[in-house]
């Protein structure tokens, strides 16, 4: 029980730190990044599907994406959800190819943009601090049924408490990552 205690809440803090990279993945830095692009959704035949379940997604240059459709009348579809995705991006058509060239950053942009990652960052704290608090609620309730005793009660957070810290101190890092790339001119 103790050890698939910890191994549960090491799981869940893992997919906080994965859901906190993917959103990170959705802030533009002033580079292309195929990434960008991975929420949007297309009308395909009536269904909204993931944009790369409909095209290919490259990089065309630094500051260009490219999009290639598989199906040519899906251009026009891609084209507008792209557009719609409140992204700040403009895509247009040339050829075959859906070209989608990320604008460059303003100052104010950019701040605005480590804000967002901050407060990204702190919502994954707080997501890593709620499964430190599941996990401290699960040991109490088994110390009250005496299936653990309170020497291993207290072993056992203070592995939670380590483990926790190692996740916020990943957090910090991965944030203090993107703002460095946010500031890059």
């Amino acid at each position: 029980m103790i050890t698939e205690l910890k191994k549960t809440t090491e799981e869940k803090m893992l997919k906080s730190l994965e859901a906190l990279k993917h959103d990170l993945a959705k802030v533009r830095t002033g580079r292309a990044h195929p990434g960008i692009l991975d929420h949007v959704q297309v009308d395909y035949y009536g269904s909204m599907v993931p944009i790369n379940q409909v095209a290919n997604i490259t990089l065309i240059d630094a500051r260009t994406i490219g999009v290639q459709t598989w199906e040519k009348p899906m251009m026009a579809k891609v084209e507008k959800a792209i557009r719609d995705a409140d992204l700040g991006l403009n895509p247009f058509t040339q050829g075959d190819l859906i070209r989608v060239p990320t604008p460059v950053l303003t100052e104010e942009r950019r701040r605005d943009l480590i804000k967002l990652v901050k407060h990204e960052g702190e919502n994954a704290k707080v997501a890593v601090r709620n499964q430190r608090r599941d996990a401290i609620t699960h040991l109490k309730e088994a110390l009250k049924k005496k299936e653990i005793s309170e020497d291993d009660e207290r072993r056992i957070l203070e592995d939670i408490q380590k483990l926790t810290d190692h996740f916020v101190i990943e957090i910090d890092k991965m944030l203090a990552e993107k703002e460095k790339d946010l500031m890059v001119v």
